[in-house]
């Protein structure tokens, strides 16, 4: 077996054909064809399963691509240590944020990283709660992710400040005229909520819950831009990080009282590298919410009683 054989099957995996994969890989069909037929005769196993809608991974198929993932990303990680130099360096960096986290202050570090290392891919993908980035560190597949709390040591754990929730109401809503909004006073409000499993949903409920107050749940979305947009309209009031609030809409934003915040941890993987290291800075000097001001960040690890597998909530 070879890491091309692992790449062609995860571009497979991803596109659902061999077609789309070959053009991802900017090769010949047939090539990834063979590299895929070698590598199921080599292992005994089918991979892929044909279905109507295109090449679907077998239960055994999807356990080999997470581990092929790891091996092809620490290969990744290796080949640019390996060709840096001291301002160039050249591969992908696989950055992974707990979604509504750092929305405002990751872009302005990943431009500062862009401008240093021009020839760096990065590729940044949101999950919807902090245990499904921590496994994934664990397993070697991120190599910096930011998340609300996690079990790592203080060397790699790093506090960055607080993401403060704020409250998102509609057009018109008799509370826009306060200046804080006492969450009791929503009492009987519809809310625009996030999919069941995701932590902004368990911090929506911890909270309310810890204002007496049981959500009437308008709709449910997957995005905290949708959810905002949203409750502008008048569907439902919702709750956001303030730094997940688009652009337009901060006339419909009210802090709550009292103030809810979580922690913004950055998490490195083991043996970072020197694109993680300078993401790192980079993200240390973002303004961040009372907690860890620009130039401030600290080390951070969660206390012994959080699980790794639950959002803090």
């Amino acid at each position: 077996m070879s890491l091309r054989q692992y790449e062609y099957a995860l571009a497979v995996a991803e596109a659902g054909s061999v077609t789309a994969a070959a053009e991802l890989l900017h090769v010949a069909q047939p090539s990834v064809s063979q590299q895929i037929r070698g590598l199921e005769r080599e292992l005994g196993v089918e991979l892929f399963a044909r279905t109507p809608t295109g090449l679907v991974p077998t239960v055994v198929g999807r356990a080999f691509l997470r581990e092929a993932e790891v091996a092809v990303s620490a290969s990744r990680r290796a080949r640019a240590t390996a060709r840096a130099g001291a301002d160039d360096l050249v591969g992908e960096l696989v950055v992974a944020v707990q979604m509504g986290f750092g929305t405002r202050q990751l872009p302005g570090a990943l431009g500062a990283l862009r401008r240093r290392f021009p020839r760096l891919e990065v590729t940044v993908f949101e999950e919807p709660g902090s245990g499904e980035l921590d496994r994934l560190c664990r397993r070697g597949v991120l190599d910096l992710a930011l998340m609300a709390a996690c079990e790592r040591s203080p060397g790699h754990a790093h506090r960055l400040g607080d993401e403060e929730f704020v409250v998102v109401l509609g057009a018109g809503h008799r509370k826009l005229a306060a200046d804080r909004v006492d969450l009791r006073e929503l009492a009987g409000e519809p809310w625009v909520r996030f999919d069941r499993d995701s932590a902004l949903d368990a911090t929506l409920l911890s909270v309310l819950g810890d204002n007496g107050l049981t959500p009437v749940t308008a709709a449910r979305v997957s995005q905290t831009a949708t959810a905002v947009r949203w409750a502008a309209q008048g569907l439902g009031v919702t709750l956001v990080p303030a730094s997940a609030v688009p652009d337009g809409h901060e006339h419909l934003v009210r802090p709550m009282l009292p103030v809810v915040s979580r922690p913004v941890i950055a998490v490195l993987r083991h043996g970072a590298g020197p694109a993680e290291t300078a993401l790192l800075e980079y993200l240390r000097q973002e303004t961040w919410a009372p907690g860890g001001t620009a130039g401030q960040a600290q080390s951070w690890v969660a206390p012994p009683s959080t699980a790794s597998s639950a959002p803090v909530v």
